[in-house]
């Protein structure tokens, strides 16, 4: 499929013919052609999403981490705190018209983005952003628009190929009630409250809870956590949900 505007409403779990794994890279992996990880030697693993299947949970819900990280990748702290959720806002936002994100700001962590889209490699992986420093993160193209009923998926790096940060390097300093702006081709922007954040082991991924349909306009934002500096790699994932505001 290679219209962007099929397959988006609501329910990722409906936007699936084939297993489609979702493989997000935190750099430091080979890479090959247009900045895609080299899947031939990453462990398949991850949410599955395909263009015509029919509503169902994921079987093998994982996202799987590079094989080799940097020798500076940020190593979570045994024992932080989750951020909680606020309360819910008492009247929900209206939705927006579809449009296609350009650009990501987070304001309360300094981290500004173009967007690039991410779709399905011939391998049936999702493509994910290059791992080079100042990669750009990526917004799944068969997710809603951020702005329309849903939850849009943007995937991004904690850490650059051979060192230094990535786009969401800091996404765990998120808390709840900070914002997140994407700015849209039509000119407008959708505003995003963060509610909360979470740690997930790879083997234990929520794909129903993390794509599962949402009553209103929400947003993740994806990156890999949990890394262990004597196996090189990343066991988990980190999920920010976030929900629009105006």
């Amino acid at each position: 499929m290679t219209n962007p505007t099929a397959g988006r409403r609501g329910d990722l779990r409906a936007a699936a013919a084939a297993v489609l794994l979702l493989l997000t890279g935190c750099g430091g992996a080979a890479q090959t052609g247009a900045g895609h990880l080299d899947t031939e030697n990453t462990p398949p693993a991850g949410p599955v999403l395909s263009a015509e299947a029919p509503v169902t949970a994921p079987s093998s819900p994982a996202v799987t981490p590079d094989t080799a990280a940097p020798a500076d990748a940020p190593v979570p702290v045994p024992g932080t705190p989750q951020v909680t959720s606020p309360p819910s806002p008492e009247r929900p936002v209206p939705a927006m018209a579809e449009s296609v994100p350009e650009s990501l700001n987070i304001p309360s962590v300094g981290a500004r983005s173009s967007l690039i889209r991410l779709d399905v490699d011939s391998k049936g992986s999702l493509e994910v952003p290059s791992g080079r420093p100042g990669s750009p993160a990526g917004w799944y193209i068969h997710s809603p628009t951020p702005g329309e009923p849903g939850p849009a998926v943007i995937l991004g790096h904690v850490n650059a190929e051979g060192g230094g940060p990535g786009i969401f390097a800091d996404l765990r300093k998120l808390q709840p009630g900070d914002e997140v702006e994407i700015i849209r081709e039509d000119g407008s922007t959708a505003v995003f409250s963060v509610q909360h954040g979470e740690q997930y082991p790879k083997d234990a991924f929520p794909s129903e809870k993390v794509y599962g349909n949402t009553e209103g306009p929400e947003l993740r934002l994806i990156t890999c956590d949990g890394y262990d500096p004597k196996a090189g790699t990343f066991a988990d994932n980190y999920v920010v949900y976030a929900r629009l505001v105006h």
